[in-house]
């Protein structure tokens, strides 16, 4: 009974089971956000959260019964499971409408932060969805060209940063202003609240800006070459299937 059901909520290839529940989580999960939309909850959207957090109980249940068929660590694995990454996501997803429930506390901001918790339901996804799984696998194919990439970034941040505070300090009233600028300029967002006002500030904020566009595009590539190479590998080994 428990490697039925263990088959049924981790992906199993072929397993029409698996596949039906995947896309029922996938649906409650997206489902479970909708109440995030509203500042104020309503009858409606209270038994919609409720639901949808009941079943994610189950689910997490479910997962901590089979923990030692995952983590294949005998009885140790029902204590290890909790602790994993995906296993936290699953709690805070449940946490937040349990604590809300607690009529007794009187710490309505702390209550209010554990409800922005919820957002971590879109996360839940991760574990059904077959294209961001192979996303995640091509980042970490290219882990070294990755942090290869945010070493380059992180460097030209904090030179730039560096290099307009002494160029034009007046704009600037901290070393922290002139790395949001900074950062800013490297994601070309450009909100205008920071900026240099004389010629060479301006000069300097051009070349900065230009080379960003390339440090931010590195990244776009690589994970795009990776994910295509990724899906002629699944493509081929289908074909020889």
């Amino acid at each position: 009974m428990r490697q039925k059901l263990f088959e049924i909520i981790e992906k199993s290839e072929g397993n029409k089971a698996s596949t039906v529940y995947d896309y029922v989580m996938m649906a409650v999960i997206v489902v479970s956000l909708f109440p995030l939309g509203f500042k104020e909850t309503t009858k409606a959207l209270a038994v919609m959260d409720y639901t949808t957090v009941s079943v994610f109980v189950i689910d997490y249940l479910l997962r901590i019964a089979t923990a030692d068929m995952k983590l294949k660590k005998g009885v140790a694995s029902f204590f290890m499971y909790p602790f994993t990454p995906m296993a936290l996501i699953d709690l805070l997803c449940i946490l937040p409408t349990f604590t809300a429930l607690s009529s007794g506390l009187r710490l309505l901001k702390i209550v209010r932060l554990m409800r922005a918790f919820r957002v971590f339901r879109a996360a839940k996804m991760l574990r059904y969805s077959k294209s961001i799984i192979i996303v995640l696998d091509v980042i970490r194919e290219q882990s070294k060209a990755l942090l290869a990439v945010g070493t380059l970034a992180i460097s030209y941040v904090l030179i730039s940063a560096l290099v307009i505070f002494n160029v034009e300090p007046d704009s600037f009233n901290s070393f922290f202003d002139a790395v949001y600028w900074a950062t800013v300029s490297l994601t070309t967002v450009g909100y205008g609240d920071i900026y240099p006002v004389s010629t060479a500030g301006r000069v300097i904020t051009m070349l900065s800006s230009v080379f960003g566009i390339a440090v931010v595009a590195l990244p776009s590539g690589i994970i795009t070459a990776g994910y295509l190479e990724r899906i002629s590998r699944e493509q081929s080994k289908d074909k020889n299937e």
